[in-house]
């Protein structure tokens, strides 16, 4: 597995009695939530309401952002075209980020399916598993275009890890690939969209970064613990149509460069 890593991390503080409680209420609160919603969504996907089953997930997003208080604020608007979204990875609160403001479906490295909690709720949403092997990159680019050719949007990070959210990483080409068969090209498109965590007021600018090999668990209890959130900005930049360029590394930088320049106050 690939992870990020700079070597310096914000330190962290002592949550004390009242961090816990918040803690402890979050996570109820949470998981009333999320599997309160959780059956009817799984049974209308199986169903083949596929619509309104990710209306559900998004319901459930927005709802579990709300209560660990973090508000999120659009800049441009989420494409109505069939294709992809990519986006800078910056913490485990992107399933949520994303998901809460579009209907998409995660594709996903497969160590995430084993994850406590975040892998319950991965699953369910119905996101794409891959192993990032470049052995695999035939079946993975088979399996996006299925998925493509049925209509649903999907959504990955061609960093391939978390960062600090300070910085956007190179993006990896892999996945662009299955955009660029001729014959799915001129219907395809490719939305770049930028994630911005601002620092609650006093806290280090990275506070919401995800580093490398961070466990869940404890990372979930710093977020949960916090009093006063910060925020979340996203930049909707415009959709690139796969039939502009003429090769996945093209595609991939495009995606990258617009990616980019939607950070604030990056490294």
């Amino acid at each position: 597995m690939t992870t990020w890593d700079d070597g310096s991390r914000p330190a962290v503080k002592p949550f004390g009695a009242a961090g816990w409680l918040r803690c402890i209420l979050r996570v109820s609160a949470m998981a009333v939530i999320i599997f309160g919603l959780m059956g009817p969504m799984v049974l209308l996907r199986i169903a083949g309401f596929t619509k309104a089953a990710q209306w559900i997930v998004g319901l459930a997003c927005r709802g579990v952002l709300r209560v660990i208080g973090l508000p999120v604020i659009c800049t441009g608007t989420p494409m109505s075209y069939g294709g992809a979204v990519v986006a800078n990875h910056c913490s485990w609160l992107d399933i949520f980020t994303l998901n809460a403001v579009q209907e998409v479906l995660f594709v996903a490295k497969a160590e995430v399916q084993h994850w406590p909690l975040i892998g319950v709720i991965a699953r369910s949403v119905g996101t794409i598993f891959i192993e990032r092997r470049t052995s695999h990159a035939a079946r993975h680019r088979s399996l996006v275009l299925d998925y493509i050719a049925q209509g649903h949007r999907l959504l990955f990070f061609p960093e391939g890890t978390s960062t600090d959210g300070r910085r956007v990483l190179p993006f990896r080409s892999t996945l662009f690939a299955a955009f660029m068969e001729p014959e799915l090209q001129k219907r395809l498109w490719v939305q770049p969209v930028t994630l911005n965590y601002i620092a609650p007021e006093g806290e280090d600018p990275r506070f919401y970064g995800w580093w490398g090999d961070t466990a869940f668990a404890p990372d979930l209890f710093r977020v949960l613990a916090q009093k006063h959130q910060g925020r979340i900005e996203i930049v909707f930049h415009p959709p690139v149509q796969a039939a502009s360029v003429t090769c996945r590394k093209e595609l991939a930088r495009r995606c990258e460069a617009a990616v980019r320049s939607g950070l604030q106050d990056p490294l």
